[in-house]
Formats: C-alpha cells, structure tokens, sequence
C-alpha cells in the first residue's frame, strides 16, 4: 500500500488561488498580505493538512531561527528569570534560544563569541564587568541588545535598579536610620557603579553611608563583610545582590533588637524565605527578559529602523516594603 502524499506549499498556494511567494508570506509573515488573502492560505493549508517546515521557512529568509542569551556565569540566580523570559517570548515567536556563557571582560573571548555569532541571528548581552570596547566589539557581528548595561551606540533594556536603591536609601533615612552601609558588588560593575552613584545621592547631607567593597555576588562575600558592618556601627545595609544579602543575614544571626541591622533583599527571596520587616526591590527578571528579546526581534527582523537599533530602554523597579512599616 502506498503512502499518502504530504501537501506542498504548492498544493497550499494552488487552492487558495495565489503564488508560491504569495502563500510562503501568508504563512511567515501575515501582516504583509491582504487580511483577505492570508485567510484564504490559512484555510488552504488547514484544509490540506499543511505543516510548514519552520526551519525550512527561517533558511528561506536567510536565518537560523535561533538567538543566544549570553550570560557572563550560570551560578548567579538573577539571570533565572530574565533566561526564562526571554525563552518564553522566543518561543511565541517561533524561534529558538540557546544560552551561552561568555563573561567578556576580555579581547581574547572575541575568538569564542565570533563562532557562536556564526550561528545565530542575534544576541542578548548579560555582560555587567566587560569593558565598554570589548562589549562593544562583539554585538557589531550582528543585531545584539544589552541587558542591565547601557554602552553608547547600542540597544539595551535595563531593570533600573538604580533608582530603586536610591529610593530605598531616601526610606531607610526618613525612618530614621543614620549611619547606612552598601556593599559593593563586583569591581568594575556597570550597575554597582550605578547603584553607588545613587545611594550615595540619596544620602548625601542626611545621613552616614559608608561604602564597603568590591565584593563579589556570593553567600560567602556577604558572611565576610559582618566585622566591617559591625565596626560602622551601621543599622541598615543595602547590599548589591541578594547573595551577600543573605550571607550577612546568616551572620548576623539572630541579635538582640537593640543591635538590630535592617538588610534589604529580593521580593523572590523575602517571600520565599518568609522574611520578616525586610524592604524587597522588586526585580521583573522574566519581565526584563521578554523586552530585551522582543528588541532584539525588531533588530532581526528590520523593524523600527534606527530608532530600535539605538533604544536604551529602563524598566521601572519598585521597591516594597514590610507591612505596618
């Protein structure tokens, strides 16, 4: 017994009474035909049982149909949900993510990105600590959007965290706090660099802050930095990531009330963990991860011209704080 013959795009194009071409784009890209006409392909290809080939449809248009996520280390829990943001829109789009790790913080990973660019048709660049040349350098090969980082000339979606301490320093101070502590992430940070600028504003001529570091985004930074908290007598910490957040947290252990330290922290972490009296920053990572992808889908596919290819876009990030506080 023979087998059935598959439907082609020319049986699809056939029936609804247009061209190869014509059918292809109503399959592809609707918004370019007639709405009258994408209806008739549309029936055509669910009368005849069509499947398009979407690899096939992506070679067509001379791309792979896959774009990389680059983070700069896979241990860091922030990229999480931006990694899972960005996947879930690329899939709503029909394209594929991958994610690679390249920290770029030197000339000689050019090499590595350069093949990885081969193969794909765009780049999402979590790069917080490579220089501005480097980072610039590997998104010229093709279309690329920053994420938490702004470098001239480039596209880039930022969570602005920024804000979000300053105006958590403004708080902290209003209550009452007078001597505040920020631990300082990695060296050469983008963002600590931010961040520093803007708790420092917000503090200036109201209160003591005193600015520990460069620490790296870990557990054991934040356990290290006890002593040095303890020695600036300080009664609330900012620090940079959640990590050393939750390090001085277990340092600090539990103290009497009258030494009590307020250390901020993540919403994710505080309504896990069930953290009591402790203000979160509200990071949207999954939020950050959709926009930045949704960029670099504009990049790829040509649309919003200049004006795309030069968007630094900053997300608003709330800061909340604990009940009755």
């Amino acid at each position: 017994m023979s087998t059935p013959r598959m439907s082609t795009l020319a049986d699809v194009a056939a029936l609804a009474g247009v061209s190869k071409a014509t059918a292809s784009r109503a399959l592809s890209r609707p918004e370019l035909v007639l709405p009258e006409t994408a209806g008739r392909v549309l029936a055509a290809a669910e009368q005849l049982g069509f499947v398009a080939n979407r690899a096939a449809r992506q070679l067509a248009r001379g791309r792979s149909g896959l774009i990389a996520l680059v983070v700069p280390t896979l241990e860091n829990s922030y990229f999480t949900p931006v990694i899972a943001g960005a996947q879930a829109l690329a899939g709503e789009h029909d394209v594929q993510l991958t994610v690679a790790v390249h920290p770029l913080a030197h000339p000689d990973e050019l090499v590595a990105f350069e093949r990885l660019s081969a193969q794909v048709d765009g780049f999402i660049v979590v790069a917080p600590r490579g220089p501005d040349e480097v980072v610039a350098a590997a998104a010229s090969s093709k279309p690329a959007v920053l994420v938490d980082r702004e470098v001239a000339g480039l596209s880039s979606v930022v969570a602005d965290t920024a804000a979000a301490f300053g105006s958590l320093v403004t708080r902290l101070v209003d209550d009452g706090h007078e001597r505040i502590v920020y631990v300082g992430g990695p060296e050469g940070s983008w963002q600590d660099a931010q961040r520093t600028e803007a708790v420092t504003r917000a503090a200036h001529g109201r209160a003591s802050l005193v600015r520990l570091g460069p620490f790296p985004s870990t557990f054991a930074a934040g356990v290290s930095v006890l002593p040095a908290v303890l020695e600036a007598r300080a009664t609330a910490v900012v620090p940079y990531a959640t990590a050393i957040g939750l390090g001085l947290m277990f340092a600090l252990g539990d103290r009497p009330a009258s030494s009590r330290v307020v250390v901020s922290s993540e919403r994710m972490v505080v309504d896990s963990l069930g953290l009591v009296g402790v203000p979160a920053i509200d990071v949207d990572g999954d939020e950050l991860g959709r926009v930045a992808t949704g960029l670099l889908l504009d990049l790829v596919d040509g649309r919003g011209g200049a004006d795309a290819e030069r968007a630094q876009r900053r997300l608003p990030v709330p800061v909340r704080w604990p009940a009755g506080a």
